[in-house]
Parts: C-alpha cells; structure tokens; sequence
C-alpha cells in the first residue's frame, strides 16, 4: 500500500529549498564583498608602503580612490621623482584653457574599453575632467578593473592652477582678482 503524504510537508520543503537558494545568494555576495575589502585594504597598505601621503579618513573610510585638491596634485605634479600617468576623462568637445603637455586623453565613456592604454594597474593615476564629476565616475570605474593607485583631481581644469586663464566666476578667479 502507497504512503500517502499530506501536501503541506512538500510546501514545507520547498519554502525551506527557497531559503537555502537565498541564503546561498547572500553568502555569494557578501563573500564578494569580503574579497573587495581585502583587496582595496592591499592597495591602501601599497600606497602607505610607498610613502604616499594618505589622510586618516581616506584609510578608515577604505575609500578606492584619494581625493586632491587641485593646488596639492599641481603639486605633486611639479615634483621630477613622482611616476605617475595623467588622465583626461573629459568629453570629447572640451578643450582647456591650455595644454597639459603629458596628459592621456581617454573620454569617460571610452574608459573601460581603452584600459589597455594605461600603464599597470598599480603606477599612480591622476584623473582630471571639466569639473572633476566625470573624473570621480573614472575613478570608479578604474577601481572596479583593478586599478587602485586612483587620485581624483577635485574640481578639475576648472581649478587648475598651472593655467594662467581661469574660468570666470569661479572661487579661485574671484581670489585671484581680490
């Protein structure tokens, strides 16, 4: 004689396969987000290693990229001994005020299919835009493709100061004239 059995045991068992599923999903992804803090707290530990000047808030915050005030990556930028690659993430139709003789100019929307062009992933990157909005965007982009030696330039070719030209209006302008 067949065993008979009562339909609620297969909706118990299947309501408990769906939790299994789902827990399954969420170990992927917080296994995922384990090996991404691992490996931006490397780059962090990289970039202490090579001197370079972190803030505390950059290295408690775990942040993919470090942020730099115009005047401080212009800079660094002067320095002979820095090896690093300068970036232009801006639009295609943008051109400054002057020419930043070393930049590599790579748009943002053309960024993760031209990566090759970018030295290793690990040498120093300063990314510059218009405003520096397009060149955070970059930064993450970049960050998620491996590259973690990222430094935005904030507020861009707007505030930088190796141009003699500045943009009307601006608080640096506005200093400048004062």
């Amino acid at each position: 004689m067949p065993i008979k059995f009562d339909d609620s045991i297969f909706k118990d068992i299947n309501a408990l396969k769906t939790i299994v599923f789902e827990m399954q999903a969420r170990i992927h992804e917080l296994e995922k987000q384990v090996t991404e803090n691992a490996k931006r707290d490397r780059f962090q530990l990289l970039r202490i290693k090579n001197n370079e000047e972190l803030s505390d808030d950059f290295i408690l915050k775990s942040q993919a990229y470090l942020d730099l005030s115009p005047e401080k990556a212009f800079r660094l930028y002067q320095k002979n001994d820095l090896d690093f690659i300068f970036l232009d993430v801006s639009t295609n139709t943008f051109s400054p005020t002057s020419e930043i003789p070393e930049i590599t100019k790579i748009p943002l929307e053309e960024l993760q299919l031209n990566q090759h062009k970018l030295p290793g992933k690990s040498k120093s990157i300063f990314i510059i835009s218009e405003n520096g909005i397009r060149s955070i965007r970059a930064c993450k982009v970049l960050n998620k493709l491996g590259f973690y030696n990222l430094n935005n330039i904030s507020g861009g070719y707007q505030f930088w100061p190796g141009f003699n030209e500045l943009p009307k209006n601006t608080p640096l302008q506005l200093a400048k004239e004062a």
